[in-house]
């Protein structure tokens, strides 16, 4: 997600069908409609009375119908016989409607809609409250998005920040919010309202742009949870200075789910069902509740306890460390799929 010249920002959601195409078929429907009533006029030219000269030439008639489509009517031109006062009572009222519907229609859209859609986008930019950004909607980044919601996450909490408009459309084509910037500016990440959001996932494409992005964030937003996805393990390291809490390198993640799987056929599959959110189990971190301080990780009520944090330490759940939980630790624990697992105990993060 290379950088470019600054320039104004929106943030927007996927409409229905480009302007264009919109303008053209309305126009095509109007079009029709006037020339049904046209070609009813010509063909019964007879019912009408030119009061002018007594003549009805094809002139005549497209005038008519147009002084009569649009409710002006002069009085020049008058139907004169049954069928014809017929035909404009209830064949050309009809009409008029549907044409003046169709003006309204365009004018709502091209003149009003976008006063309307400013508004809108910016009423979604004031409500964005605990939403996830994604800095960047490659292939990690779509990915990203698609197990965020596939794990319920709902499209209107994820907003989608990126430069590339194939990316963009893309990223609306889901639902989702989109901010067209460069989320290595701050300006871009203060309009994504960074400091309201839940998380930030970043996937810029290149190295050096996201470990510019988390540095950009992380001065921001300290407290924020940032994840970070980097190609070279050189990196890895850096992206944590930057400020990353997680760093992801896909080439190192997929070599643990094939080395995992010379080990036993079973094995990557359960890693994977672990990292998804298609399995039937989950990985779930959260603090430890009060009345489980002094018990051992094995003894959690809420899932298999894997491993405790203390003190920016890990300890797994065969260290010592882990025989007697302590105020203030973070414990990741395997649990079941929402809906199978026991809530987790309620605690402030």
């Amino acid at each position: 997600m290379p950088a470019r010249a600054a320039k104004p920002l929106s943030i927007r959601r996927q409409t229905g069908l480009p302007a264009w195409l919109s303008l053209v078929l309305r126009l095509a429907l109007a079009l029709a409609l006037i020339s049904v009533a046209l070609s009813v006029h010509w063909l019964d030219r007879g019912g009408l009375r030119d009061n002018i000269d007594g003549e009805i030439s094809f002139s005549d008639v497209v005038y008519f119908t147009m002084i009569t489509v649009t409710t002006v009517g002069y009085g020049d031109i008058v139907p004169v016989t049954e069928r014809a006062r017929l035909f404009d009572a209830f064949g050309l009222t009809p009409i008029r409607l549907f044409v003046w519907l169709i003006f309204l229609g365009t004018a709502y859209d091209f003149f009003l809609r976008g006063l309307l859609e400013r508004g809108r986008m910016s009423l979604i930019q004031r409500n964005l409250h605990g939403h996830v950004l994604v800095a960047g909607y490659g292939v990690s980044g779509a990915e990203a998005v698609a197990e965020l919601m596939r794990a319920g996450t709902p499209a209107t909490k994820i907003l989608v920040i990126d430069c590339d408009p194939a990316s963009l459309k893309a990223a609306e084509g889901c639902g989702v919010t989109v901010l067209d910037g460069d989320a290595t500016r701050n300006a871009t990440l203060e309009t994504a309202h960074l400091a309201r959001a839940s998380a930030l996932i970043v996937s810029a494409g290149r190295d050096d742009t996201s470990i510019l992005i988390v540095l950009t964030a992380r001065r921001l937003a300290p407290d924020l949870p940032i994840s970070v996805v980097v190609r070279s393990e050189d990196n890895e390291p850096l992206a944590r200075q930057a400020g990353a809490d997680t760093v992801i390198n896909p080439a190192s993640f997929a070599g643990l789910l094939l080395a995992g799987s010379t080990h036993g056929p079973h094995i990557a599959e359960y890693m994977a069902d672990l990292a998804g959110a298609h399995g039937t189990v989950m990985l779930r971190e959260r603090r430890v509740a009060p009345d489980e301080v002094g018990k051992p990780l094995s003894a959690l009520a809420t899932g298999l306890g894997l491993r405790i944090y203390r003190g920016g330490q890990a300890f797994g759940f065969s260290d010592p460390q882990a025989a007697r939980l302590e105020p203030g630790d973070l414990v990741v624990e395997v649990v079941a799929r929402a809906g199978d697992a026991p809530d987790a105990p309620q605690t402030s993060r």
